[in-house]
């Protein structure tokens, strides 16, 4: 998985960009962490205590995507997923969500949020 981290020299936002498969991951750390330092520690604490074996699972609901976290995995996915029930399409189609869910390693969503950590208390 790879990642990339910039702000605008105009809005001052801190923008990820994530690889392809993982671009919902990109969205959120943008729109739902983005320079929330205490947010981002949250998150990088409760895996921790996952990996301890304090915690067997855990879920962060934003305002457009949600974190699920349990011991294998982390799940990224569009707080409107789902939208392909309400609609009946044909048998060979199906509805493009690719940019809505992402999955990777809990140690690699870790290592990227350590990375976002940096990179958002450097450009404070």
């Amino acid at each position: 998985m790879e990642y990339e981290f910039r702000r605008n020299s105009l809005t001052g936002t801190f923008l990820a960009t994530f690889s392809m498969d993982h671009e919902a991951m990109g969205q959120w750390f943008s729109e739902e962490l983005g320079p929330d330092l205490a947010k981002i520690q949250q998150v990088l604490d409760v895996i921790v205590e996952i990996q301890t074996g304090k915690c067997d699972a855990w879920r962060m609901i934003g305002g457009d995507f949600t974190l699920d976290l349990d011991q294998e995995q982390a799940r990224i996915y569009a707080n409107a997923l789902g939208f392909e029930e309400e609609y009946e399409l044909e048998e060979a189609m199906s509805l493009y969500d690719a940019e809505s869910e992402a999955y990777c390693g809990l140690e690699d969503l870790q290592e990227a949020l350590v990375s976002w950590y940096e990179f958002v208390q450097k450009g404070r």
